[in-house]
């Protein structure tokens, strides 16, 4: 089994938090940080306000998938760092993949956009 390619430092989130472009809808932000490296790295934060720790555990397993299956389509070389609002902690796999790629379009990093 591969290893799922996540960003887990917090000087990693900062640098694309500090560095990086923010799009946001109704049930995620996410922003994009273009880097030199082959592949994409994603990293989720899912605060408090969007459940308890069952429903945030939830939204992002969710977000992961929608990573893991659109991942072909996006450009190489990006840092991803989403963060969930509220109103996705009620929002089932299809409105979060259609947020999740409502983002990637406002990015241009779907291979598809270009």
């Amino acid at each position: 089994m591969r290893k799922f390619p996540s960003i887990k430092k917090t000087a990693d989130f900062q640098a694309v938090y500090h560095t990086g472009k923010s799009y946001a809808n109704k049930e995620l932000v996410m922003y994009i940080r273009r880097t030199g490296n082959p592949g994409q790295r994603i990293g989720i934060s899912v605060s408090k306000k969007v459940g308890n720790s069952v429903v945030r555990h939830r939204v992002t397993r969710l977000i992961r998938e929608c990573f893991r299956l659109n991942q072909e389509q996006l450009t190489n070389g990006l840092d991803i760092v989403v963060v969930a609002r509220a109103a996705a902690g009620t929002s089932d796999y299809k409105n979060m993949e259609h947020a999740y790629l409502h983002l990637c379009g406002l990015h241009n990093i779907s291979r598809e956009s270009k």
